[in-house]
């Protein structure tokens, strides 16, 4: 049974958020976006408006001058407004790229981007009158209005304190000379905006950590979606138990490349073998470094007979150590004794095919603890009568 949303009381996962961030959900605050363009649109502005204002004079003056030859070349006139074309985008351009700059770097600064696709692509549901009905009462809106509601009415109060104050100077403009005219009008409209970027700017404030703790509060889970996200992410405990004995086994097919550099080789008799190197100079103790059963425990003692490597039988030795030793990875303490036993034989012959020794006898019985062989059964208690 899927839990219902009065259960989603749990943080989202990580792997949640990322799942989300990659379908384009995050945390957006259009208060922000809009303070970024207005904002930084103004500062952008003010900053390029005299140099604005001197191309577009000289523009104007350079439109407006007609003399003899543009009565007898038609043709310039069009080359004229090709030249205040450009003009105006050497105006224009410039404002619009760091506007869109401006609100890039604000949203990368903020969080609230996401390199995904997934929320242009086509979805049918969201056409679902019954959904849309249920997203116009959600939290998410209801916070929206309220906020909406807010700023229409400080914007609302803000201006109309504003142009109430103004009134009377305003209609004084007329009776002003034009240049000292628009430079009031102008330092009031600057006012203005400023004012209306101070309500935008504490909107944006109030707004940012609301829509992040709203996007957490949408992506919260129940305990049942974590203990499922968990089973999904650590994988079938089965097909992991797969996904391990084959990589034990590519392992082993590997490691027959390193027989040739064992001191022996213990078998049992067909089914396992294991290959052991043991140098005192380098080593704490004797090493695996080749195992396998049935077909690959074949191969590694071809090829230890090809490299003249001792292949000996020691079955309880050979299904302790395929059962306990890693590849690579030093003979477990419990077997050092029973492998001293078979590298000493193994020693002694060497040193008796060389001329430096007696030959030894029949090789010993390795020392085997029984409950490291896995084939031994602990035997049943007996019982008194």
């Amino acid at each position: 049974m899927e839990s219902s949303s009065q259960d989603k009381n749990l943080p989202a996962t990580a792997q949640r958020l990322k799942k989300a961030r990659a379908d384009g959900q995050v945390a957006r605050s259009k208060d922000l976006s809009n303070l970024a363009v207005l904002g930084g649109g103004a500062v952008v502005l003010m900053a390029l408006l005299p140099m604005g204002f001197e191309m577009l004079r000289g523009g104007l003056q350079q439109q407006l001058r007609f003399d003899h030859s543009m009565l007898q070349q038609p043709q310039l006139v069009l080359e004229r407004l090709t030249a205040g074309f450009g003009q105006g985008l050497l105006i224009y351009l410039p404002l619009g790229l760091l506007v869109v700059a401006i609100a890039i770097v604000t949203a990368i600064a903020s969080g609230s981007w996401a390199l995904s696709t997934k929320p242009i692509v086509p979805d049918l549901t969201r056409l679902n009158p019954l959904s849309g009905i249920g997203r116009l009462f959600s939290k998410q809106q209801l916070v929206e209005t309220a906020k909406l509601a807010g700023v229409t009415a400080v914007v609302g109060v803000v201006a109309w304190r504003f142009i109430a104050s103004h009134v009377q100077p305003f209609s004084t403009l007329l009776m002003r000379p034009l240049e000292g005219a628009l430079g009031q009008l102008g330092s009031w409209m600057g006012t203005g905006v400023g004012l209306l970027l101070l309500v935008v700017l504490f909107f944006a404030l109030v707004d940012l950590p609301l829509q992040k703790f709203l996007h957490a509060n949408r992506l919260k889970m129940s305990l049942e979606e974590v203990k499922r996200e968990h089973k999904e992410s650590e994988g079938d405990p089965h097909m992991k138990g797969k996904r391990r004995q084959r990589q034990r086994e590519l392992a082993q097919r590997n490691s027959v490349g390193a027989v040739p550099r064992a001191d022996l080789v213990v078998m049992n008799p067909t089914h396992y073998a294991v290959a052991i190197q043991y140098d005192d100079a380098t080593m704490n103790a004797p090493r695996v470094i080749a195992k396998g059963a049935d077909l690959i425990a074949l191969k590694i003692r071809d090829v230890a007979r090809a490299s003249q490597v001792p292949v000996l039988q020691a079955p309880m030795l050979a299904r302790a150590l395929y059962a306990h030793a890693e590849i690579d990875g030093e003979v477990p303490s419990a077997l050092y004794t029973a492998v001293a036993q078979v590298l000493a034989y193994v020693y002694q012959l060497k040193a008796a095919l060389k001329g430096q020794g007696a030959m030894p006898g029949e090789m010993p019985v390795p020392q085997v603890p029984p409950e490291l062989d896995p084939h031994w059964k602990k035997p049943a208690n007996e019982t008194t009568p």
